[in-house]
């Protein structure tokens, strides 16, 4: 169930059994998705309606408010993802963030983008102060999540904006502690709290010392 490219990645990672783990989604949870993907389209005569959750169906034509179809809205994802990761800005209070827990636990980045844009990713970290393992996924992260929790016998906690990613997480470890981090009002608008999430918050500052008394 875990793609073959996400699995040699893993198999890579050395997980101590003794600390507790943060694993980290990157998208609207430690770098500005949105906000660059808008700009993105912006520049290409395009506009983001944020009236639902989705990406499909929500992408528009500047002049004409028509739906993009998701063939060319997949195609414009992935060309972002080959131009504008590595350019990405952070979100404020996760660097800080990161490195407070770090001191606490194990930390891996867990992240859904192309493969090719891995290297992208990796020195976008970089160059936020982010030296964490980077781990890149397709399809649900549940598994993924599963094997990287049962190499520790210590807390684990996943924190994630995709409520899809959140409810993968739940069915394939259950034992894991769940934040959904909702950075972008326009979305959280449209999400009512999983009642088996450990926090619901759009900061870190509210993430932060919450996830740091699951570790403890």
């Amino acid at each position: 169930m875990i793609p073959d490219f996400t699995r040699k990645q893993l198999s890579g990672l050395s997980i101590a059994g003794n600390r507790p783990l943060v694993i980290c989604d990157v998208d609207e949870v430690i770098v500005h998705f949105t906000r660059g993907f808008e700009d993105y389209l912006r520049e290409r005569g395009m506009w983001l309606d944020v009236s639902s959750f989705a990406l499909n169906g929500n992408v528009k034509m500047a002049k004409t408010d028509e739906p993009v179809a998701d063939k060319v809205v997949s195609g414009l994802i992935d060309q972002f993802f080959h131009d504008k990761t590595a350019e990405l800005e952070a979100i404020e209070g996760a660097v800080t963030s990161l490195a407070s827990l770090a001191q606490k636990a194990s930390v891996v980045l867990l992240t859904n983008l192309p493969h090719h844009a891995r290297d992208k990713r990796i020195a976008n970290m970089v160059s936020l102060g982010v030296h964490h393992p980077v781990v890149t996924n397709s399809g649900p992260k549940g598994p993924a999540i599963s094997h990287l929790a049962a190499q520790t016998s210590k807390p684990v906690v996943f924190v994630d904006d995709s409520p899809n990613f959140i409810l993968s997480a739940r069915d394939h470890a259950p034992n894991v502690h769940l934040v959904h981090f909702l950075h972008d009002p326009r979305f959280a608008r449209h999400h009512e709290p999983f009642d088996f999430a450990s926090l619901t918050t759009g900061a870190w500052a509210e993430a932060l010392p919450h996830i740091e008394e699951l570790l403890e």
